[in-house]
């Protein structure tokens, strides 16, 4: 871990784009924690340029000649195991399609790049944003998920036998489960919800911070890998089992009973709550108003504290409340503000969720 009073972080700065080179040096340059090693044209130069300069940071971008990241990404992180790579990205289909996938491949985080052609590019839309990802990811305990230290920790997830079919009942789900996460969590995810039964007879609610057209883009890998049905959520939603609604990017998403037994997704664009937007907080907080329904909270990876008041207030209501284990977590944040709270009733690793989930649907 880098000592964050008396050394800089180091970075080295990966793009085709000599403009865009230039303005994310001297961005990065122009706070006095960082400083900017040296700057690479595409994967290969930037393999070769992060054997010699050993950078603490690495930012990658995704769209290059010769070698693009997502084939630099894997050879950066072997030959630098304590580099924490963060992904540039477009905010197009296509370019939200890769970054899921540099983020299952172990990037740490990753940046949107201003749309607009270069001449329009305002850069103090991505300055804060630029130097504060960066600033954090540096300070990371944890690696990468692929990194040598992380995958040692995690394992095959438990394979889940239990089936439902005594308690399916029409669509209507007979337990809720929330589940809140961030930094890690698009990898995370695929270590929990494609082990959840066919059958379960639950809806799950998911926040995973995330801009705009990712989190589209992160429900349809979830679907395509779970048994389950995973969506982004969409205004007027009905909840039903055996689906996963993802809160789509800059959305809260809360949950209001409609008619007997519905319970429908509501989207807005209220204020950011603990800077974020969708917030774990809004949609847990909603979720334990829910009444005559069991409530599963869980906390996983990710920066911050958010959703830890919404968990502390399903908890009240007699939820069961599950904490992400420190050892699996690439940020022990969120769950560690849980856990500490001591609003925790089990603390599991990484490849138990699932199962511990299924445990406390009771049967």
């Amino acid at each position: 871990m880098i000592d964050i009073d008396n050394k800089k972080i180091k970075v080295l700065v990966v793009d085709d784009s000599a403009f865009m080179r230039k303005i994310i040096s001297d961005i990065l340059n122009s706070n006095d924690k960082i400083e900017v090693l040296d700057t690479a044209r595409n994967g290969i130069e930037a393999i070769s340029k992060a054997i010699k300069l050993k950078p603490d940071v690495v930012t990658l971008d995704i769209e290059m000649p010769i070698m693009n990241g997502l084939e630099a990404l894997p050879e950066i992180i072997k030959v630098v195991p304590t580099a924490k790579v963060i992904m540039f990205s477009s905010t197009t289909r296509k370019g939200a399609d890769e970054t899921i996938k540099a983020l299952e491949l172990g990037a740490v985080d990753f940046i949107t790049k201003p749309s607009g052609t270069i001449l329009n590019i305002k850069i103090e839309d991505i300055r804060e944003q630029i130097i504060n990802t960066v600033i954090q990811v540096a300070y990371l305990t944890k690696k990468s998920n692929n990194s040598s230290e992380v995958k040692k920790l995690i394992y095959k997830p438990n394979h889940v036998e239990k089936t439902f079919n005594n308690l399916i009942d029409g669509k209507r789900a007979k337990y809720i489960v929330a589940i809140g996460t961030s930094t890690g969590g698009p990898k995370a995810l695929q270590d929990v919800i494609p082990y959840i039964p066919e059958d379960v007879p639950a809806a799950f609610l998911i926040v995973q911070h995330m801009p705009p057209g990712f989190t589209k883009s992160l429900a349809a890998r979830l679907n395509n890998l779970s048994k389950i049905t995973v969506k982004e959520a969409e205004n007027g939603d009905i909840l039903e089992l055996g689906t996963a609604y993802i809160a789509p990017g800059d959305y809260h998403m809360v949950i209001n009973r409609t008619g007997l037994d519905d319970h429908v997704i509501s989207l807005n664009s209220g204020a950011p709550v603990s800077g974020h937007r969708p917030s774990v907080n809004v949609m847990m907080e909603s979720v334990s108003k829910i009444e005559n329904k069991n409530l599963i909270a869980v906390m996983m990876t990710g920066m911050g504290s958010d959703g830890s008041e919404g968990m502390k207030k399903i908890k009240m209501t007699g939820g069961k409340t599950i904490a992400q284990d420190e050892e699996s977590c690439v940020v022990y944040g969120m769950p560690k503000t849980v856990v500490n709270a001591g609003i925790v009733d089990s603390i599991v690793p990484l490849n138990r969720i699932a199962s511990e989930i299924i445990k406390y649907m009771g049967v």
